[in-house]
């Protein structure tokens, strides 16, 4: 397998990075989340919204990094500054995912690994990220690399459906 290269998402990767999220999710959330809704995502509509998200990110957002190898997008995520009034002044990893083709090959972990850098880097000792009820594979992931369940939860209301999520924290930086 060809080395990974961790950057930063610029405008131009919007079409590979709706790609990866469109499959993703379509894999991940296969019995999740209603079949009709995980068919009916659109390539095209998700690039739309991530070439906004990279030419003009919300003032939370800390960074976008992509996972590519051999010139292809193969991951991504976006984390900021906490969006929830409990987490102020909490890191927040917003989205990680990897195309189904490379799971089980580092990509997560390596974009993980990055995020939680630069969400320290700009001076974040503790950080979240929402978990998709029975998404045990995201579960297992996040507990392999230190993120503990803390009880709390939440519906994330979008069109079309709800969405039952738990929370996972770490610590990023000693006191």
């Amino acid at each position: 397998m060809t080395t990974l290269l961790i950057r930063d998402g610029v405008v131009d990767d919007a079409d590979q990075v709706a790609g990866v999220h469109v499959r993703s999710w379509q894999a991940a959330y296969r019995g999740l989340i209603d079949q009709e809704v995980l068919d009916g995502l659109s390539i095209p509509e998700r690039a739309d919204g991530w070439r906004r998200n990279l030419s003009d990110p919300l003032p939370t957002i800390i960074g976008i990094l992509v996972a590519e190898r051999d010139g292809e997008i193969v991951g991504w995520t976006s984390f900021g500054s906490g969006r929830e009034e409990e987490g102020a002044g909490d890191g927040e990893v917003y989205g990680i995912y990897a195309d189904p083709a490379e799971w089980s090959t580092g990509v997560g972990r390596a974009l993980l690994d990055a995020a939680e850098q630069r969400i320290r880097d700009a001076g974040h000792r503790r950080a979240y990220l929402w978990v998709l009820d029975g998404n045990e594979r995201a579960d297992a992931f996040y507990a392999r690399r230190g993120w503990e369940a803390d009880g709390a939860s939440k519906v994330e209301e979008r069109p079309g459906l709800s969405l039952r999520e738990h929370r996972r924290v770490k610590r990023l930086a000693h006191s």
